[in-house]
């Protein structure tokens, strides 16, 4: 039986963060490979209700604006801007992400003259370690 409370995803007992899909998501997402990052997050999208959904809904869209930026050579933030709707709408650190963190390294990697190097923007944990541990 299907399951959610704030910060769990909708199987019982687990969190948005400890699914498979998730954390290859995250590394995805670190290693620069956004378009696959999108990809991995939207599975589990498809089930996250409330924060949970729009936590992930937050991070495809991220990631969307830097494959957008980085692939297409698009300086339109559209994605961001949509983004940082979700993004508003959750504390600064949700299910053990430092949103506050990505948010900032996003934008930074957006409006940098050239392509980030990978690790970077990436998900942390608060306090800066990353993320998953």
């Amino acid at each position: 039986m299907a399951c959610h409370v704030r910060g769990r995803a909708s199987l019982p007992g687990m969190t948005v963060t400890e699914s498979g899909d998730f954390r290859r998501g995250a590394a995805l997402f670190a290693r620069g490979e956004w378009w696959e990052a999108h990809e991995a997050w939207e599975r589990p999208w498809l089930t996250a209700r409330g924060d949970d959904r729009a936590f992930l809904q937050a991070l495809i869209l991220l990631a969307a604006a830097l494959h957008k930026r980085w692939a297409h050579g698009s300086l339109t933030h559209r994605n961001y801007d949509k983004a940082v709707r979700y993004l508003d709408a959750l504390p600064a650190e949700y299910a053990g992400v430092d949103l506050a963190r990505l948010r900032a390294d996003v934008w930074d990697a957006l409006r940098a003259p050239a392509r980030p190097e990978a690790g970077h923007p990436a998900l942390h944990a608060p306090g800066g370690g990353p993320f998953p541990a």
